[in-house]
C-alpha cells in the first residue's frame, strides 16, 4: 500500500513538472540563468486580468504543450504583469521591478508586449499578438533572435 502512494506521488510530481513552465519575475534572476544555460529571454509584458489579447497569447501559444516543451529547452521566460484587480494586485517591490521593466523595455506601454533579449539584457527583437500556431509563434521568436 505504501509502495503504491509513494508511485502515485512521483507519478503525480513529474506529471506537474512537465506542465509547468517556470516563469521569472526578476530579471537579474533571468540574466544569470540565461547566461548558465546560454539561452535566450523571452520578456512578455501583460495585464493578466484585463488585456484580450494578452489572455489570448497566454492561453493560445504560452500555455500549449508545444510552446511549454520548446521554451523549457530554449527560453527563459519573465513575466512582467500589470494587472488591474485588487484582488490580483502584486507586491509593491514586484510592481516597482515590473515598472522600472517597462522604463527600459514597454515605454510605449504596449500589451502585451513580447520582447527576445540575449542573455546580458540587450534587446534582439520585439512581437506581440499574433493569431498563429505555437510553432509559428516559436519560429517568429527564433527568428528575432537572428
Amino acid at each position: 500500500m505504501k509502495k503504491n502512494i509513494f508511485l502515485f506521488i512521483l507519478c503525480f510530481t513529474t506529471l506537474s513538472q512537465v506542465q509547468a513552465q517556470e516563469w521569472f519575475t526578476n530579471m537579474e534572476d533571468a540574466k544569470t540563468r540565461a547566461t548558465l544555460e546560454e539561452k535566450i529571454i523571452v520578456l512578455v509584458f501583460q495585464g493578466s486580468d484585463w488585456c484580450a489579447p494578452c489572455i489570448k497569447l497566454n492561453k493560445e501559444i504560452f500555455e500549449s504543450k508545444t510552446f511549454r516543451l520548446y521554451a523549457e529547452n530554449h527560453f527563459i521566460m519573465v513575466q512582467a504583469d500589470f494587472p488591474k484587480r485588487k484582488k490580483n494586485a502584486l507586491t509593491p517591490e514586484l510592481q516597482s521591478h515590473n515598472n522600472a521593466l517597462a522604463e527600459r523595455y514597454n515605454k510605449r506601454g504596449i500589451f502585451p508586449l513580447v520582447v527576445v533579449l540575449n542573455e546580458g539584457g540587450a534587446v534582439l527583437g520585439e512581437t506581440g499578438y499574433l493569431k498563429t500556431t505555437p510553432e509559428k509563434y516559436i519560429l517568429e521568436l527564433e527568428n528575432l533572435t537572428k
